[in-house]
């Protein structure tokens, strides 16, 4: 299981846009379909990777508790699905039916979308504010597969916390450590 760290995308970047079809409901999404009145958290993640398996009902939890609170919630696969069938938007409809995610979870077939939010793994998070600036960047929570650590999501709830209270987001941020993201050669 390869350890790819987050690259951090600089805080205060504008969330870069995009239309991309959804793999749930087969309808085009682009950010602006999909942000909230508070803010915006777009995912980075894939069908077969232990990491995003490891937290997939946190991730739902976490859209659940806040969506109705003011966020918006997006899913994005940019795997090459064809060295990674597994990947393929027919399979991520499965895994969104079977994880019951209640946000779009889109297909980057080009892969462009993760090269402009400079994506390097799965899972890998970015929070923007209501503004589109992103403020977090990084994990999910100091959980990994196998090292013990109970999923909580804290970090991406602090910062989505801190949104809500009208705090500033703690710019010390981890980054997530994952799968790298499948790249087409």
């Amino acid at each position: 299981m390869a350890r790819t760290p987050s690259n951090m995308l600089p805080l205060g970047n504008i969330a870069p846009d995009f239309t991309l079809v959804d793999s749930i409901t087969n309808n085009k999404y682009s950010l602006n379909d999909i942000k909230g009145e508070k803010g915006t958290v777009v995912m980075f993640i894939c069908n077969h990777c232990p990491f995003v398996i490891h937290v997939n009902e946190e991730i739902v939890r976490i859209a659940n508790d806040y969506r109705v609170q003011g966020f918006g919630f997006v899913a994005i696969s940019s795997n090459d699905i064809e060295k990674y069938p597994q990947d393929a938007p027919k399979e991520m409809w499965r895994t969104a039916q079977k994880n019951k995610y209640t946000f779009p979870y889109l297909f980057d077939e080009t892969q462009d979308i993760a090269k402009v939010y400079d994506a390097a793994c799965t899972p890998d998070f970015y929070l923007f504010d209501s503004e589109s600036k992103l403020i977090y960047r990084g994990q999910l929570d100091d959980s990994r597969p196998g090292n013990g650590i109970p999923v909580n999501g804290r970090d991406l709830r602090q910062a989505l916390d801190a949104v809500l209270r009208n705090a500033k987001v703690s710019e010390e941020q981890k980054p997530s450590i994952g799968c790298n993201i499948k790249w087409k050669e």
